[in-house]
């Protein structure tokens, strides 16, 4: 009898730790808003630690060769449908402001959404998104924060993108602001208690003794939005904890106008920084601090070692914290008072001013198709399958995770893709299939990066054309576009192609690439 019982025990736990290896993974995809590599102690920053966002890159893998669109819709509508922002048939991209008028009385939410629906085009029918290769697989899936792509989105395109739940802004402009009078949970308003302002707090950029008072003015502004994400997250990992599901994260850390609850201890006493610097560093800081949390809440449900953690950006660094006489928006450089062009005048750190030195070194910002606007830290983290402490130089665009998630969680249906699969880097299989090249739109026209690190970039305004070779020159320093014509011949070709045969394709504008949802829609 005990001789049966103990063959039953040990059947049962063989049984049981064999479903353990066997259990597909659960994903936490955490996408910063408008952070540069240099902001990261990782990567060299001087003034923030980041210890836990930097721990996540000692206990798994970092990808030095990342890159994502030069500014915010663009670049997450790539994300989530896993195609280039340089083909403005691949998405449509609304414009914003439009969720506003639920305060105002203008329009009801139910109003609003039939206005976004009826101005977009159905997606085909056979697209397949980022949520939905994951859901397709028996995963829950959640989205938190910043939601979807495009300036405003609405309920039908989140459930057709594949989230059985979500909260958060529908609309980016309203996410400027952190004190929001009302968010939505699964295509219904919720409001926020003690949160009056319409434009959900929303406060300037430039540092005045008028503008800090602005911001320190507390009235009307009770609960800070990212506190809200936060309780969301973590809810939502604890009662899915037995299921495998996948989490998005869209934070709007560190977008600015800087708005922050209060400085971190970090700086209350730097000297080094201004106020408002101070309060952007805490901005960063609280960002840090919630993935840290995130990861002692998989620790605390045993669910940490099946988890894979991927940390990354939507874009490069941008500045939300000038003051006169020290950082000048439109760019200038602080000792000539030379306005930036993206061309004979790039934006560097320390011509411009940043304290932080956010692009790491590199020129160019966000909405720039310099390194600087769309090279972005990207880390992955899971115990089971990663190794501690590596890194890679595979290309990896940012059009590459619906592919790459199809791996993870073991979909095998067919997917339109820009993209490439990294699954087997992650895993230190190394990947079979490379990126030739991957290519970017942005305001100036488009850019190509070849896998060998070549750089051509368009100035189209000035019908320029500029060749960098990364390896050698990370800050764009030295264009060889007279020295190697031929690459810049075959490279344009390239380009071209990506772009669907115009060059022109690769230029964003509210224009072409996006929607008027209240000219568009129908009545």
């Amino acid at each position: 009898m005990i001789k049966k019982l103990f063959f039953t025990v040990a059947f049962l736990l063989g049984y049981w730790a064999n479903a353990q290896q066997n259990k597909q993974p659960n994903i936490i995809l955490i996408y910063a808003d408008d952070l540069g590599k240099g902001i990261l102690s990782h990567y060299g920053q001087k003034i923030i630690s980041t210890p836990h966002i930097d721990q996540l890159a000692q206990e798994g893998i970092t990808f030095e060769n990342a890159y994502s669109g030069m500014v915010c819709a663009p670049s997450r509508a790539s994300l989530i449908s896993g195609l280039r922002d340089s083909d403005p048939t691949n998405f449509e991209i609304t414009k914003a402001g439009i969720y506003k008028k639920i305060s105002d009385g203008k329009y009801t939410n139910q109003q609003i959404q039939h206005k976004i629906n009826t101005a977009l085009t159905p997606p085909d029918k056979n697209a397949v998104f980022l949520g939905e290769v994951a859901q397709k697989q028996g995963y829950v899936t959640g989205q938190f924060g910043k939601l979807e792509w495009g300036f405003a989105t609405s309920h039908e395109q989140m459930v057709r993108h594949g989230w059985d739940e979500y909260y958060g802004y529908l609309d980016h402009v309203r996410a400027h602001g952190f004190y929001p009078p009302f968010l939505f949970r699964n295509g219904e308003v919720e409001y926020i208690e003690g949160n009056t302002h319409a434009d959900c707090g929303k406060t300037k950029e430039k540092e005045t003794p008028e503008k800090y008072k602005e911001r320190w003015n507390m009235n009307g502004k009770t609960v800070y939005s990212q506190h809200l994400f936060m309780n969301n997250v973590l809810n939502f990992i604890s009662k899915n904890k037995a299921n495998p599901f996948f989490l998005y994260f869209p934070t709007q850390l560190p977008h600015g106008p800087v708005s922050v609850p209060a400085v971190h201890p970090d700086f209350a006493n730097n000297k080094q920084l201004t106020t408002i610097e101070k309060e952007y560093a805490s901005m960063v800081k609280m960002l840090d601090d919630n993935v840290g949390q995130i990861m002692a809440h998989l620790k605390n449900l045993g669910i940490d070692e099946n988890t894979l953690v991927i940390f990354t950006s939507d874009n490069g660094h941008e500045i939300y914290y000038s003051k006169e006489g020290r950082v000048s928006k439109p760019y200038k450089n602080v000792k000539t008072g030379e306005r930036f062009d993206d061309l004979k005048a790039k934006f560097y750190s320390e011509l411009g001013g940043d304290v932080f030195d956010g692009n790491g070194g590199r020129a160019g910002l966000k909405r720039s198709n310099l390194q600087g606007g769309i090279q972005t830290p990207l880390i992955a983290r899971w115990p089971k399958k990663i190794a501690k402490g590596k890194q890679s130089n595979l290309l990896v665009a940012n059009y590459d995770f619906v592919a790459t998630i199809a791996d993870v969680t073991g979909y095998n249906g067919k997917v339109k893709t820009d993209g490439l699969s990294f699954y087997k880097e992650l895993i230190g299989k190394g990947n079979t299939k490379e990126h030739d090249y991957v290519v970017y739109a942005s305001f100036i026209g488009p850019t190509i990066i070849t896998n060998d690190g070549w750089k051509l970039r368009t100035h189209l305004p000035k019908n320029a054309f500029e060749l960098f070779y990364l390896p050698d020159d990370y800050r764009e320093e030295k264009d060889l576009s007279q020295q190697y014509p031929e690459k810049v011949k075959a490279l344009k070709k390239e380009m071209k192609k990506a772009c669907a045969g115009d060059l022109e394709n690769g230029v964003f504008t509210f224009g072409k690439n996006s929607v008027d949802v209240e000219k568009s829609s129908k009545k």
